[in-house]
């Protein structure tokens, strides 16, 4: 599953940038020197750099000071195989890569996540610009002199159709989707089951990992993941499709009559500010269904939600009321509204954003 960072790599690439792609370290093995590896991706002008570690990852959370010296030397056996950086973007708020390890480049740090931890608000130090999808986020950072924006998610292009909002023609059955790690522990799981068993009408679609192995962006796995996936796995309207790639997941949820997010705001990470996926269902045009999301609250026409922060009580009922007025919410005004916002945020859009914030800094 690709997230901002993947987006934004590939779109910067495709600008004429040459992109290297650092991913977290291989954490299956050490050995006593660096082991660094730089391959050619799919797109053009992006590279992907595989590394081993020649220290325990363990240090990490065992002697942080000592774990980010021994990754000085690390990152400068890196630069001597890849060569000069011009600017380093992170999207880390694990700390794992300090940005002061980065002498002579210009630093961008751009948490998408909700920073729970000490670690995560020290990942911005020695950032010279703090860019966020919410303004919740931002002020986390509010101690740090770098000028700080607020740029909101962005969506692929892949997903932008202008031919999507024409005249709405319900399914029958219904069909409704999801995109996401179905093994992230801040679902709201007994919600999401009572909407799926009291409409047995409708077919519910996932896209999205439910098992480790296909996963790229980990998840829980303990006893009450495994009986939730496995619950979803018997219930004869919900077809799990497991991760798919950006086009194939932005060609099938065209063929939908709308969407459901449902999280628990009080455990999700991100803490009901904003979700990535939300422009991917906009980008269709069909009504989204939601637990509340503080960055479209002011927004009806684009985002159905409940009002309440601290629960999803009212939202089986919310789904009801909705999906018994399709025709409604999936006219063709409220649709070309939709689109029309999604296009606006594309990831070439964000760029241009940033580049402008950026004039005379790099």
């Amino acid at each position: 599953m690709f997230l901002a960072k993947h987006h934004y790599a590939i779109e910067l690439a495709k600008r004429g940038n040459t992109v290297y792609f650092l991913n977290p370290p291989d954490q299956t093995s050490i050995s006593f020197k660096d082991s660094i590896e730089v391959s050619e991706s799919e797109y053009k002008n992006l590279f992907l750099i595989k590394h081993r570690l020649f220290f325990p990852y363990w240090l990490k959370f065992k002697a942080f000071l000592a774990f980010h010296w021994l990754m000085s030397f690390h990152i400068t056996e890196l630069m001597k195989t890849i060569g000069k950086i011009d600017i380093v973007w992170s999207f880390d708020i694990g700390n794992l890569y300090p940005l002061g390890i980065f002498k002579n480049a210009y630093k961008i740090f751009h948490p998408v996540d909700e920073p729970l931890t000490k670690e995560a608000i020290l990942s911005a130090a020695h950032a010279q610009i703090i860019l966020s999808v919410t303004k919740e986020i931002l002020s986390k950072y509010e101690n740090y002199d770098a000028p700080k924006y607020l740029i909101g998610h962005g969506v692929s292009p892949e997903f932008i159709s202008p031919t999507d909002a024409q005249e709405y023609v319900s399914h029958t059955p219904l069909q409704i989707g999801l995109s996401g790690n179905l093994m992230r522990p801040d679902i709201d799981r007994e919600t999401l089951i009572k909407i799926i068993t009291e409409n047995k009408d409708i077919v519910f679609h996932f896209w999205g990992s439910f098992r480790s192995k296909d996963s790229n962006i980990g998840g829980a796995e303990d006893a009450s993941t495994q009986s939730f996936i496995a619950s979803l796995e018997k219930l004869r309207n919900v077809k799990l499709h497991g991760s798919v790639d950006t086009k194939t997941l932005a060609s099938a949820i065209r063929n939908l009559d709308g969407f459901l997010i449902c999280y628990d705001v009080q455990k999700d990470q991100s803490r009901g500010t904003n979700y990535h996926k939300v422009l991917e269902y906009l980008a269709v045009g069909k009504v989204i269904i939601s637990n509340n999301i503080t960055s479209y609250h002011d927004a009806p026409d684009l985002v159905q939600m409940v009002n309440e922060r601290n629960n999803n009580i009212s939202l089986p009922a919310l789904f009801r009321s909705i999906t018994d007025s399709l025709s409604i919410h999936n006219s063709q005004v409220l649709m070309q509204k939709r689109i029309k916002f999604a296009a606006e945020n594309t990831y070439k859009f964000k760029i241009d954003q940033i580049q402008k914030w950026l004039e005379g800094k790099v």
